[in-house]
């Protein structure tokens, strides 16, 4: 029993921080976390660096006084998220550093809160050692999935999310049907206190070695299942062709034509001036549609406001939709910019639904506009999405930068959708991440996609993450920019459609605890606290 004892004190000695250790031992750790950090999340992304990263900038922190070491760290959150980003976020000028400087505050809070807490929480005499080491590595984690969870509930939805860096690994991105993308940020914390608490210790240390074998097993588990899940429950259902196509020809064709146009008193030469060059894009997009249709395909998407249309205008433009709907038996969502000369918000960007009957089954207006010019100028959507049941399976649709909202798309599992269908319109600098990000909520909510992107990626998922056909526009023929896929017509539902974000209000129940076993009061314990350096008692 006292040889036991005297372990456990040992133990908890050499992982309290009593004192800060200096700026030259440590700079490797910072520098390794500076070279990290350009290619754990971004344009360059390397998904094994978003691993590492978190855990050589913490052995940093952990190693410095805390002001010093805290704003070091947020500097350099703040400096290469902004080099990382840079073309990615919509944000013009001054504002754009404005938005990384207020957004570090949020990226360095695990770091604060693991500087604050860890130390108290191994240094405390009240519960046992084992307690304390999963009370100290569960501080990072779990303030890392509250701050991103935060976060997503802001105007920029989940972008910049930790989780998107591992799209690509069809095992791990099996736990977002579980947890969401909250279970991916986790682990990736979760690995970066439980390393650092292994080299604080020394790797070749028992506690250490079982702390990394406790992780590995856990990582290994959720891997193996997520290939059991793709194996052993195979999408299987039968399948439906679906095109999608954009504009040929130059992107923002129309752009120089719109505000004249526009104007309160607009001229009638600058509105002949944009209905005929509107109509010639129109008039390529029903043409490659009538040819889709007759090639086999039985659902048909055009990209984010494909077709630029005033107000005065639409309805003959919805008509030639639903005349062609009807002819060729087509789901038709017809996705479109309609203006409205002179009014405040002047932009519809929406999706119209037209039945094999010609009907028009919804119109469904983009809820989370992007932030900056069209912000200002969309008109107001309820929020809600639309569905149309059809022997193909139940089909939502969602506009590019709405699937980026984690909460908003968790309507789609609740109306149990089978497809998603989200035109969208990227820039290069985001192809293919932005793609890649709306396949993460067809496996969280258990729908397939077909996302079909003007200036970027456009692609069809499974609700597995499957990817089934993909077109780049930047590589495509300019005058054939078209996806074509066979896309199953049965989703599923998945735990995470259910629940919601159990896992993030977990963590956020958590932290409170956490907390106040590190800040409460409690006796000395008899044999006093020994620092990082002091011998453990005979």
């Amino acid at each position: 029993m006292a040889t036991a004892t005297t372990h456990s004190q040992s133990e908890s000695s050499r992982v309290t921080l009593s004192h800060p250790g200096t700026f030259a031992g440590s700079i490797g750790w910072l520098l390794a976390a500076i070279f990290l950090l350009f290619f754990a999340d971004g344009g360059h992304t390397i998904p094994l660096t978003t691993w590492l990263a978190p855990l050589c900038l913490l052995r940093f922190v952990r190693a410095q006084p805390r002001l010093r070491g805290l704003a070091i760290a947020y500097a350099v959150l703040v400096v290469m998220r902004g080099i990382s980003y840079h073309g990615m976020i919509p944000i013009p000028g001054i504002f754009y550093f404005i938005f990384m400087i207020i957004s570090g505050v949020s990226a360095v809070m695990p770091y604060l809160a693991d500087r604050f807490l860890t130390p108290r929480l191994l240094a405390s005499p009240s519960f046992s050692p084992r307690l304390r080491v999963l009370t100290s590595t569960l501080v990072f984690p779990v303030v890392f999935v509250v701050t991103q969870f935060i976060y997503t509930h802001g105007p920029m939805g989940s972008w910049g999310s930790i989780a998107y860096t591992q799209s690509g690994n069809l095992a791990l991105m099996q736990l977002l049907s579980i947890t969401g993308i909250w279970g991916i940020a986790l682990l990736i914390g979760l690995f970066a206190s439980t390393a650092n608490y292994s080299l604080e210790l020394g790797l070749a240390s028992q506690p250490a070695i079982k702390a990394l074998a406790i992780f590995a097993t856990a990582l290994i588990a959720v891997l193996i299942l997520g290939e059991a899940r793709q194996t052993l429950l195979r999408v299987s259902s039968p399948t439906v062709r679906i095109a999608s196509l954009s504009p040929s020809g130059e992107p923002h064709a129309l752009d120089a034509l719109l505000p004249a146009a526009l104007s309160s008193n607009p001229t009638a030469s600058a509105t002949a001036a944009f209905e005929t060059a509107a109509a010639a894009i129109q008039d390529d997009l029903f043409a490659r549609t009538e040819r889709e249709a007759q090639a086999g395909a039985k659902i048909i998407l055009w990209s984010e406001t494909a077709a630029f249309v005033l107000k005065q205008d639409e309805p003959a433009l919805l008509a030639r939709a639903s005349a062609l709907a009807a002819r060729r038996q087509l789901y038709f969502a017809l996705a479109i910019a309609t203006w409205t000369p002179g009014a405040d918000r002047p932009l519809e960007n929406k999706v119209v639904m037209i039945e094999p009957t010609g009907n028009i089954a919804w119109q469904y207006l983009k809820a989370r506009p992007t932030p900056g010019p069209e912000m200002a100028a969309a008109a107001p959507s309820d929020g809600k999405l639309r569905y149309i049941d059809t022997p193909y399976g139940r089909i939502v649709a969602a506009i590019c930068y709405d699937m980026d909202f984690v909460q908003l798309m968790a309507q789609a599992g609740a109306l149990k959708a089978d497809t998603v269908l989200s035109p969208a319109s990227d820039w290069q600098a985001i192809d293919p991440r932005h793609t890649e990000i709306a396949s993460f909520r067809a496996v969280e909510q258990g729908f397939n996609l077909v996302r079909h992107a003007n200036l970027g990626s456009s692609a069809a998922y499974d609700y597995q993450g499957h990817r089934l056909a993909v077109m780049d526009h930047f590589r495509a023929e300019p005058n054939n920019r078209t996806l074509v896929a066979e896309v199953p017509i049965r989703g599923t539902r998945t735990l995470y459609s259910l629940a919601g974000d159990w896992l993030a209000w977990l963590a956020i129940a958590t932290l409170p605890l956490l907390i106040y076993l590190a800040l409460r009061k409690t006796s000395s314990h008899p044999s006093g606290l020994r620092s990082c350096t002091s011998p453990p008692p005979a």
